[in-house]
């Protein structure tokens, strides 16, 4: 048998479609002949064309089933200031259609037909969160197969709201919802299911997605709560998407520069204190350091008050500190070598207590023993390295100052003001040492709590 008559005969069946509608059943017929080299004819389907403002069921009773899927190909945009969230999002949406149907073999083993969307009844599904107008591409199609199953996928751009928390900028981790419903149809009419897993949108969103900037996905979950609208009831699908922020970028340009000038000007405590240099080098560090802020302003986020605007703060309080700090010891060192003023009695009790060793620390006075009757030797341990201002007048005489003694009246006066005021000088140089090396811790904690911190932060 000729195989081209065999397979004319075959292209020249009729295929029965049956369009049951509600209260009355409606049959037409499609010509199959050509359909393997032309294609479908374009009135194949007019009575399902004509029919699409209504929803497609036999019983009206029954709700569509409306299965969704997506798939984040890109992260576009967080706008902290506005709260936004902007991605690109393949959405699917699958449905049936029970008018439509058709036998493969009796029509080339043709089994999927594609269809413009604007003939064909579409649910109306819309994201919640959505803040922007829908600017879907306009003449998509659809794809139906024999069994009447619709398939439509369509590109969207959404712009989002999102609830941003940026505390931990840049170390942030968001947390967005995508709320899938339907506008109009109540849970009656159309019902919303899953045409993949989470599992699935996940593992494909994070292999095609073609933004490797700022913004990294984590994961997406869901959630199916029922929305209620007055006496209303509306079905809808969740999808918290979480992302996160790469802070790479931010480390490299904000927190290593800034770390690096806070270490320069902790180091800048090795200078002498009575240096002229010193000052000046805090002034110029200082103003570096604003200058730095002024430019990476751009970097941080334009609302909020994240931890890192904390940690610049800090930073700044800290060298304005040690620059204050530099010029009261400078005066001071400068008072104390022109005319030394007495060392309060508190202030050389704490100045003991900071420089001595804890095995020689003064001893409580003895009772009948009150403020300075009692002598260095008498109830009391001696520090070394730190003299009470009062020895040089209450120590006893030894071989020199038996010397000194033979001399007149105001030659031994002189020389013990002198030796008073060299020690009075000492008092206050040591005091500024102490002074110094408390900032210098001070400088050394922050630096360590900083990289503490960071480290757990970029880890969690």
């Amino acid at each position: 048998m000729d195989r081209s008559w065999f397979h004319r005969e075959r292209l020249s069946f009729y295929i029965v479609l049956s369009l049951l509608l509600p209260g009355r059943g409606s049959t037409f017929t499609i010509n199959c002949t050509g359909f393997g080299q032309n294609g479908m004819y374009t009135t194949a389907l007019d009575s399902v064309f004509e029919r699409k403002a209504f929803r497609p069921v036999i019983n009206f009773s029954i709700p569509t089933i409306v299965n969704i899927s997506f798939t984040v190909s890109a992260i576009l945009n967080v706008d902290e200031q506005l709260q936004l969230l902007s991605s690109f999002l393949w959405l699917e949406m699958v449905w049936d259609n029970p008018f439509i149907s058709w036998n493969p073999e009796e029509c080339d083993g043709i089994s999927k037909i594609s269809v413009a969307t604007k003939n064909l009844w579409l649910p109306d599904i819309f994201i919640t969160e959505l803040m922007d107008v829908d600017k879907t591409p306009k003449g998509l199609k659809a794809f139906i197969s024999n069994e009447g199953r619709i398939r439509y996928k369509k590109p969207m751009k959404v712009v989002s709201i999102c609830n941003l928390n940026i505390f931990y900028f840049p170390f942030d981790q968001q947390n967005c919802t995508l709320t899938f419903s339907s506008f109009l149809y109540t849970v009656e009419y159309i019902s919303l299911g899953m045409e993949k897993e989470v599992w699935e949108i996940v593992d494909t969103s994070q292999n095609i997605i073609q933004t490797h900037g700022e913004w990294q996905l984590l994961g997406i979950s869901k959630a199916t709560p029922k929305k209620s609208v007055g006496t209303n009831l509306y079905d809808q699908i969740i999808f918290y998407v979480a992302i996160r922020r790469r802070p790479k970028l931010y480390i490299m340009n904000l927190l290593v520069p800034s770390s690096f000038l806070v270490t320069i000007d902790a180091l800048s405590f090795y200078l002498p204190a009575g240096s002229e240099n010193r000052a000046p080098f805090k002034i110029t560090l200082l103003l570096g350091y604003n200058v730095f802020l002024l430019m990476m302003n751009d970097l941080l986020p334009a609302s909020g008050t994240p931890l890192i605007s904390v940690y610049f703060a800090l930073c700044l309080s800290l060298m304005v500190l040690s620059l204050l700090e530099t010029i009261f010891i400078s005066y001071l060192l400068h008072l104390a070598t022109t005319q030394p003023p007495p060392m309060p009695r508190w202030l050389h009790f704490l100045l003991l207590h900071c420089t001595s060793p804890r095995t020689c620390c003064p001893a409580v006075p003895q009772k009948g023993n009150t403020g300075l009757d009692h002598l260095p030797g008498e109830g009391s341990q001696h520090c070394p390295g730190v003299k009470e201002p009062i020895e040089l007048v209450r120590k006893l005489p030894g071989p020199r100052e038996t010397e000194l003694n033979a001399c007149p009246g105001s030659t031994r006066a002189q020389q013990e003001d002198k030796a008073q005021k060299q020690h009075l000088v000492s008092l206050w140089v040591q005091f500024s040492h102490v002074m110094d090396t408390l900032l210098f811790c001070l400088y050394l904690l922050f630096l360590a709590t900083s990289i503490i911190t960071v480290i757990i932060l970029w880890n969690t």
